[in-house]
């Protein structure tokens, strides 16, 4: 039976925004993988399958081609212009994405609209999530 007390799920990672705060990349990596990743998806996971994230949403450039994955350290600081739908990400699951797409993917933008915007490779972030 469920309880009807239970908190909803809050979709923020406290320690990324702090880490972004103090621009911190050593405090971003831990962050990171210590923590959920927010991240905008085209298409929403299946409801009953928690190991289905869903499709995640890159930008790529039409004048240049090049693409950028947007991560986010609270929901709340996503651009109403990009696609409503959010999960949280895992760090493994963050790690297998950039492992998979981190070649095609030129850069990596954190809150990109702010409050304290970070920008970082995808070797990078492959670098910190595996330290």
């Amino acid at each position: 039976m469920a309880r009807r007390d239970k908190k909803p799920l809050e979709f923020r990672n406290t320690s990324l925004g702090d880490a972004l705060q103090t621009q911190d990349m050593a405090a971003v990596a831990f962050a990171l993988r210590h923590g959920p990743t927010v991240v905008p998806l085209m298409k929403p996971g299946q409801r009953d399958n928690p190991l289905d994230v869903g499709e995640v949403w890159t930008f790529r450039d039409p004048n240049t081609g090049q693409v950028a994955l947007l991560l986010f350290s609270d929901a709340a600081h996503k651009p109403a212009t990009l696609p409503p739908a959010v999960a949280l990400m895992p760090s493994a699951s963050l790690r297998q994405f950039l492992g998979t797409h981190g070649e095609e993917i030129t850069t990596v933008f954190f809150d990109i609209a702010g409050p304290h915007p970070m920008q970082a490779t995808p070797a990078d972030l492959i670098a910190a999530l595996d330290a």
